[in-house]
């Protein structure tokens, strides 16, 4: 493999020239350097690299330790001063995207690894213990090739395990470490898995196809026992050393980010690289007020239409309690998940001109991560890989996972949601590598919330009691605004956070509390979803008003996704030109 500084170094003398250079040469010029981006991506990210295809990736993990991020920045530096070089004069306009697109991941990518991000390596139940099982759960082996890839993977485990014992003790060094409700749950994560961790890293190679002979599949089982058994127990059991005697006796006190050495700058970068705007923590804290307000207004109206007699509070008491909003079984919870994928599965060609060619599956939460885990998850699939997407459901706690919520649930996580959007970029093979794979989480989140107001259109919200539970989903994403800039800009404990979810949600106990603890764990990130939201959702009325009788819902969304997750002020920008096109042709 060619080592990705030197791929920068000779870009930089290739492509050096005069600001006066044409429009063919410009563009010219930034596709070299695209191009050099995208093998210093591969390099540093093995795993996206995979699931495009790259075989050689299947082999490889990535590098967590600080050196091979410091070698990144190195590369990024490089890449940075190449792409200035690039002029702005000339580009078209999707080269133009390009250029201010790329300048911005890199610039984000240094300040990244300048803040040092890697020193907290365990999160709300998971980290990299986790790492391993994430990826038996979505490897399949087609080939005797896959096979040896999955063992190389397994052989890499320790080495990722030693990796980020020493990123954590750097953040021990340096004050910055995870609060103790969050050190807790992942140790309980990482003592549950060591009765497990066999048999989910064998996962991969439990079913593989009858053209590997029977005696190699065993061989090919007994060689990652015996890695299992030699290699990573013995580092996992290091790591649940390494939790309760060092990290846990160092978790910080406080609960919120800014509480740690250069927590605020921190938290500010968080805000800005996960809802890709420039409000400030104040400034999300009000608008996650005013949505509050907003939003319960439009609850009352649904309890109202459902004929119940008694206060809001009482309401929430009936749905929390009536046996007749929950499962009796874990497979009755995923029947109704089912069902309801398959229902707005029918729907969607009256919201899009096109679909993405993957498809997905239901599958449930593994029992040793259920418990500190959200209700239902997405994880991408690869075309490439022949993987499927995958929703997955939560069956534990089955009495505070009612079905009304389910519609909502499911919208965001698989149809329309994520799997729609997710894969519609990866299958967007004329963009570049950095724009098929973005992640902007405003984007990719905002989409999924959005994907649940689209219920509406679909017809998915049958009764006043789904309506409601797709009101009450909102509103938990507008009390994110609230609790998460409170825990980690204002200082709140977790009963102040609690209580707007308390108050005016039909969330359970166990949901709100799994949820507040990830805030607390993941700070920021809670707060894309409404941003991302918002900003569509003014974009629909914004094209519907200016366009009336001539606004068609499936080319907007098209043109919507057709671009990868992008940035909001990017989105903006591009909706805005869709708009003044769709006028133009009018003419």
């Amino acid at each position: 493999m060619i080592r990705a500084t030197a791929i920068c170094a000779a870009i930089l003398l290739a492509t050096a020239s005069t600001p006066a250079m044409s429009q063919q040469r410009g563009n010219q010029a930034l596709a070299t350097v695209i191009t050099a981006y995208e093998q210093v991506a591969r390099h540093y990210d093995p795993l996206t690299s995979a699931s495009e295809g790259d075989r050689t990736a299947l082999y490889l993990l990535p590098d967590s330790s600080r050196e091979s991020d410091m070698r990144q920045r190195v590369d990024l530096v490089t890449l940075k001063t190449q792409l200035e070089r690039v002029p702005t004069r000339g580009l078209n306009e999707e080269d133009a995207l390009n250029r201010a697109y790329l300048m911005r991941v890199i610039d984000q990518s240094i300040q990244g690894i300048d803040l040092d991000f890697g020193r907290a390596p365990i999160s709300n139940g998971d980290g990299y213990f986790t790492f391993g099982d994430y990826l038996a759960y979505t490897t399949p082996i087609q080939a005797a090739d896959d096979a040896e890839a999955w063992l190389a993977r397994l052989s890499a485990l320790p080495a990722m395990y030693r990796q980020n014992v020493a990123n954590a003790r750097r953040g021990i060094e340096t004050g910055y470490t995870q609060p103790r409700i969050t050190v807790e749950r992942a140790l309980a994560t990482a003592r549950a898995q060591v009765a497990t961790m066999e048999q989910t890293l064998l996962t991969p190679l439990a079913s593989m196809p009858n053209t590997i002979p029977a005696a190699q599949q065993e061989d090919f089982r007994n060689r990652a026992r015996t890695i299992i058994r030699d290699q990573i127990l013995p580092a996992h059991r290091e790591t649940v050393t390494f939790i309760e005697t060092e990290y846990l006796p160092a978790a910080r006190p406080g609960l919120g980010l800014r509480s740690v050495p250069g927590g605020e700058d921190l938290y500010r970068y968080l805000v800005r690289s996960y809802t890709t705007t420039d409000m400030t923590p104040e400034q999300i804290h009000e608008l996650g007020n005013q949505e509050v307000a907003r939003i319960r207004a439009l609850m009352e109206e649904e309890i109202r239409a459902s004929g119940f007699r008694g206060n809001f509070a009482a309401f929430q008491r009936f749905l929390r309690t009536d046996r007749q909003f929950y499962a009796r079984t874990p497979e009755d919870l995923v029947e109704h998940a089912s069902e309801v994928a398959k229902r707005a599965d029918g729907q969607l060609p009256r919201l899009f001109g096109t679909l993405p060619r993957l498809s997905y599956g239901i599958r449930v939460i593994p029992t040793e991560q259920a418990e500190g885990s959200t209700t239902a998850y997405y994880t991408q699939g690869s075309a490439a890989l022949g993987q499927s997407g995958t929703y997955w459901v939560n069956t534990t706690h089955l009495d505070q996972r009612p079905f009304y919520e389910l519609p909502a649930l499911t919208l965001h996580e698989a149809m329309p949601g994520h799997h729609l959007q997710i894969s519609r970029a990866q299958e967007l093979g004329e963009l570049p590598y950095f724009r098929r794979n973005a992640f902007e989480t405003a984007f990719v989140e905002g989409w999924g919330l959005y994907a649940e107001s689209l219920g509406e259109d679909m017809g998915m919200y049958r009764t006043p009691y789904e309506r409601f539970g797709r009101l009450s989903y909102e509103m938990w994403r507008a009390c994110r605004l609230v609790a998460d800039t409170g825990i980690h800009w204002m200082g709140w404990d977790i009963e102040q956070a609690r209580r707007c979810f308390a108050e005016n949600t039909a969330l359970s106990p166990h949901n709100i509390q799994t949820e507040l603890e990830r805030y607390i764990a993941t700070p920021g990130q809670a707060l894309a979803y409404k941003i991302g939201e918002l900003t569509m959702q003014r974009l629909r009325r914004e094209a519907t008003t200016t366009l009336g009788d001539r606004f068609d819902i499936r080319a907007f969304h098209d043109e919507l996704l057709s671009a990868g997750a992008v940035p909001m002020d990017v989105l903006e920008a591009r909706m805005h030109r869709w708009v003044q096109r769709q006028q133009e042709a009018e003419h």
